[in-house]
């Protein structure tokens, strides 16, 4: 007589030959999503290999592009913007955005020039106090920001017009030169200084600049502040309930981005030799540290991107614009390139963000 099917012995007899394996659920990942998984892991990698198409594009146009003494003066020239992209590097990272960076930096020069000249300071003690300084109007933008709640764009936009505006009036519009500088504050063109390995000339500001990329990555990517300033940016409620004190986070992060405009109004003075308000990196430095940012794969919503990749955003404008002068181009395309390199790299950002969706 057949087994009855209800019985437990009929289910023992139906279940014989059937498969013992668990259950195994898999996606099928497509190459493009492949792609875009690895693209998340890795932000820095599009601005990698769009400065390696860059170089080998203009390394073609022109025979003098690989030289030594070329490579030198991009390095030289991003050094400034290189260390104000390490402070909009950390603010991005957060969700923000500092527009007072340029202005940071032109007031901490000048104050250390000012304290040096006209109130005999000691330099030394200039230079200690306009970091200093730089540290203060930061942590402002960050108590404004935090404690008050106010928006970013729109604190540093006022401060940013503040800042600015007590540089002149603090200065009176006056420039120390150059040569007042060598003589009596030698220490205020420190970064200014140079080693030549080969007759190539190196600043000091390069090596600055290096180092500060190194030591922000290192600290970003393995300690435990570094991963709360991603938390923050990412998801700050989530991040207040997993014990992050998101304010003073932030606090903090706005306080050492005015320490690191200080440190580029310090190689300001060393880059260019004289102490001038009216220097251009007031107005620009923000566009220009926010453009290195965004050419480099950090996200403007936070949370995602590597100083790394500003460091290679950086240096995708400073090949763009040696690469177009060398080969006789009309430097107005260097805008226009870089324009289309921001809306690419914004398009890109979009693209990557929905591998987290």
């Amino acid at each position: 007589m057949p087994a009855d099917p209800r019985t437990a012995t009929g289910f023992e007899e139906g279940l014989k030959g059937a498969s013992e394996k668990v259950a195994e659920f898999q996606e099928s990942r497509s190459l493009l999503k492949s792609l875009r998984h690895w693209l998340h892991g890795t932000p820095s990698a599009v601005p990698m290999i769009v400065l390696v198409l860059a170089a080998a594009v203009f390394g073609l146009l022109s025979e003098n592009f690989f030289k030594p003494a070329t490579l030198s003066t991009i390095l030289q020239q991003i050094a400034i913007v290189g260390i104000l992209g390490c402070a909009q590097t950390i603010v991005i990272l957060t969700a923000g955005i500092d527009l007072s960076v340029g202005a940071i930096a032109v007031f901490s020069s000048v104050l250390m020039g000012q304290l040096s000249f006209r109130y005999g300071v000691p330099p030394s003690l200039a230079v200690v106090l306009g970091l200093a300084f730089g540290t203060a109007l930061g942590a402002i933008n960050g108590v404004l920001i935090a404690r008050l709640g106010l928006p970013p764009f729109i604190v540093t936009l006022g401060t940013w017009q503040i800042i600015l505006a007590s540089n002149f009036i603090f200065s009176a519009n006056e420039t120390i030169r150059s040569q007042d500088v060598r003589e009596q504050a030698p220490i205020l063109q420190f970064w200014g200084n140079a080693i030549q390995p080969g007759g190539v000339k190196i600043l000091y500001a390069v090596f600055l600049m290096i180092a500060l990329v190194a030591v922000m990555a290192y600290v970003l990517r393995h300690t435990a502040w570094g991963r709360h300033v991603h938390a923050v940016g990412d998801d700050p409620e989530a991040a207040e309930l997993a014990g992050v004190r998101t304010r003073r986070v932030l606090i903090q992060v706005y306080a050492l981005a005015g320490l690191f405009c200080a440190v580029a109004g310090w190689v300001m003075i060393g880059r260019f030799g004289s102490v001038s308000p009216t220097a251009s990196t007031g107005q620009l430095g923000n566009i220009q540290s926010i453009t290195a940012v965004v050419i480099g794969g950090i996200s403007l919503f936070g949370g995602r991107g590597s100083i790394l990749g500003m460091f290679f955003g950086a240096m995708i404008v400073g090949v763009f614009e040696m690469g177009l002068r060398l080969v006789g181009t009309d430097p107005q395309w260097t805008f226009f390139l870089i324009g289309v390199l921001i809306i690419f790299a914004v398009a890109i950002d979009q693209w990557i963000r929905k591998e987290t969706a």
